[in-house]
């Protein structure tokens, strides 16, 4: 946590806050009448710390003045609880403060904030709706303004300083909102310094101990690492003056990584703080772009690189306008971040689309690129689904790519070239067949790396890839497949209703579907059985007026007959006396089929086979099918059980509790890593192979888990 927020942590009076509000911002007339206005307004309003209400407004606006000097956003900030907290109306502050700081105060108060009354439990369902629902209201509340969101950070990040006044499990609650919530913005909105303190302040009541951990290490080491990046910070410092650099127009600053972030990297690789590679960083400041290579030159040539850890965001900026030169170097027996930017640069790195408004003048850097808050208006409605697609838009790691034209493309880390072509334009991703990644032919599901150049080869038709929804990394590309998906199976169902109805009346009515004079739902008749008997009977009744005494008899004793064979079940007025599974699309049990009649047989498909789409659009024969439905389900797995005695007998004991019967058991030990491994076959009335493999998860370690059904064997 910084200087600046440590020395706001202390300030508990009006008078207190009114100082330091003094001392980042020139107090105009119309600051004063609002600082005048919020202290009347909130008189006799007191938080859970006992403080006057009125400080918290104030800080806000310190905060907001420390990453904006624009005076609406500072006003906006002193009355942002005004009008939900007091008699005080918009039009009201609008009349006295203008139409800009009302708009602002609008979009504020739009923003229904979680009360402390409301807080649910950390681990319950309505904790993920009600944050969702915070979450969405922020942003669109924020599509007009931008400012809206700049202040909203600034007043999540004065509560979370006075959190301690608290009770735990309101300081837990609110953490994990900001943790998943605003620190998110943040990031997106290009606003270092405040993700970075967010994370640290919810990192610190979320997991206490974790914090401690890393706290106490950063300060027993703090001489010893503070004397390392002395020298280093002194040799380089040296180096570039020695080589032209004038030491007024350059600025080199040494730093730590922050808490949380040291933190995520020894979760994500397993690694001990010790074994962390860029825990130490000085960062470089000059005065355009051409020194940045210059001085990566020098660096490169007196210190020994990590040429794997070199990323140059200064000609590919991210998204949210960041823009530097990373590079990791050997210096005396240990590893450096250098980072090197302009001080432009630098002004974007540390305030984002608040510098817009601190430096109006004079900054060349790329400004953030807000497309990503303007389109979250036409998102889909279910709230949970936009909490987490928004989430991962939000808060993934970037790379950035090229098209064959040189045009650069942001995409989160993982994203494959499928990725890319969906996020060129939805037409490119649905009638995508091959990808081409630095003129190498290569799956379009290959995870694309930082500066690879992609071009995409299309088909004049749509292609389903409904597997592949959880292979691609972007929300847009799962959409676009999901909603793909959703419609080729309406259509493939319509179809399939049709050509089930025509099938069962073939013998007396090439196309039976004419002589129809009600609507029918054909989409239904392949998975529901009764509305197909339903739609059977009424079509018989209708015919049997238009038809000869001998046919109309034979109609009228129509009779389905169910047919099983092989773990499938059918329904015809056909005899059917062979089942055939076709090799083009590989069933397996479980798996959405359809069933085409040929002469007395069944042949079964993959209901997306692309072999069978043809034949359902030729209006080929076909046949009401499902499979047959199983008591009895068989798995196998793989699980790692602890070296403790009695271990295994309590697995087993807790799967025969959950109506597990167990059929095979092998047990042993890898030799390297002793590791004990048991494979275990059983049997079970669960059908969810999710659920059931969550309720076993809750026991013990899965390695391996998969259902033996198969609809060869």
């Amino acid at each position: 946590m910084n200087t600046f927020c440590k020395e706001l942590q202390k300030i508990n009076t009006i008078d207190g806050a009114k100082e330091i509000l003094a001392s980042s911002i020139q107090i105009t007339q119309n600051i004063k009448k609002a600082v005048d206005f919020c202290i009347v307004a909130h008189d006799k309003q007191y938080r859970k710390s006992g403080e006057p209400y009125a400080v918290h407004p104030i800080l806000v606006a310190t905060i907001t003045a420390y990453f904006s000097n624009d005076e609406s956003m500072v006003i906006a900030a002193l009355l942002h609880d005004v009008v939900e907290d007091t008699p005080s109306t918009i039009e009201d502050v609008e009349h006295e403060y203008g139409v800009d700081v009302a708009r602002i105060v609008d979009g504020l108060t739009k923003i229904v904030e979680i009360r402390e009354h409301e807080l649910t439990s950390s681990t319950s369902h309505e904790k993920l709706l009600s944050s969702a629902l915070s979450f969405r209201k922020m942003l669109i509340a924020s599509i007009e303004d931008v400012r809206v969101l700049v202040i909203k950070l600034c007043d999540r990040l004065h509560n979370m300083l006075t959190l301690d006044a608290l009770k735990r499990e309101k300081q837990i609650r609110i953490a994990e909102e900001t943790l998943v919530v605003y620190a998110p913005i943040a990031h997106r909105l290009g606003i270092s310094t405040l993700k970075n303190d967010l994370e640290d302040l919810a990192f610190f009541y979320i997991y206490p101990e974790e914090y401690k951990e890393i706290d106490n290490y950063l300060q027993e080491y703090q001489s010893k690492i503070q004397l390392k990046l002395n020298d280093f910070v002194s040799n380089t410092k040296s180096l570039l003056e020695y080589h032209g650099f004038n030491a007024e127009n350059l600025k080199i600053f040494s730093r730590i990584k922050h808490h949380y972030s040291i933190f995520l990297k020894m979760q994500r690789k397993g690694i001990s703080i010790d074994e962390i590679l860029d825990l130490l960083a000085i960062r470089i400041l000059v005065d355009n772009p051409i020194e940045c290579y210059d001085v990566l030159g020098h660096i490169h040539m007196k210190y020994k690189p990590l040429i794997a850890r070199f990323k140059d965001y200064v000609s590919t900026p991210k998204e949210n306008g960041y823009q530097t030169i990373h590079t990791t170097v050997f210096y005396d027996s240990s590893i450096y971040e250098v980072q090197i930017r302009t001080f432009d640069m630098n002004k974007v790195a540390e305030y984002g689309v608040a510098a817009h408004w601190k430096y109006k003048s004079g900054l060349n850097a790329h400004s953030p690129n807000l497309k990503w808050l303007h389109s979250l208006e036409f998102e889909n409605e279910n709230i949970e689904e936009f909490y987490s697609d928004a989430k991962q838009d939000l808060y993934s790691e970037e790379i950035v790519v090229y098209s064959p034209k040189g045009n650069t493309f942001a995409l989160p880390r993982g994203a494959t070239a499928l990725d890319f072509a969906y996020l060129i334009h939805t037409d490119l991703g649905n009638c995508a067949v091959e990808s081409f990644v630095n003129n190498v032919k290569v799956p379009l599901l290959t995870e694309l790396k930082s500066s690879d150049i992609i071009s995409i080869k299309t088909t004049d038709h749509q292609i389903p890839r409904c597997s592949w929804i959880d292979m691609v990394k972007t929300t847009r590309a799962k959409k676009a497949i999901k909603l793909l998906c959703s419609t080729r199976l309406r259509e493939i169902d319509e179809s399939s209703g049709k050509n089930i109805v025509n099938t069962i009346f073939s013998r007396y009515k090439t196309n039976v579907l004419s002589e129809l004079d009600y609507q029918v739902k054909f989409y239904k008749i392949p998975v529901i059985l009764d509305y197909l008997k339903e739609v059977k009977k009424k079509i018989t009744e209708q015919l049997v007026g238009k038809l000869g005494f001998v046919t109309r008899l034979k109609l009228q004793n129509l009779k389905f007959r169910e047919y099983k064979i092989d773990k499938v079940v059918f329904y015809s007025n056909f005899s059917i006396n062979n089942l055939l599974f076709e090799h083009c699309c590989h069933p397996k049990f479980g798996d959405d089929i359809v069933a085409f009649k040929e002469k007395s047989s069944a042949v079964i498909h993959h209901k997306m086979c692309n072999k069978a789409y043809k034949k359902i659009l030729n209006g080929d024969h076909m046949l009401f099918c499902k499979w047959e439905e199983n008591k009895l389900h068989n798995y196998k797995m793989v699980v790692s059980i602890p070296n403790v005695k009695g271990e295994l007998a309590k697995l087993l004991t807790y799967l025969s509790v959950h109506d597990i019967n167990i059929v095979f058991i092998e047990y042993g030990r890898d030799k390297i890593s002793h590791t004990r491994y048991c494979e275990i076959e059983f049997e079970t009335t669960h059908a969810n192979k999710e659920h059931l493999k969550t309720l076993i998860e809750k026991r013990v370690k899965i390695i391996d888990f998969f259902s033996k059904a198969d609809a060869y064997k």
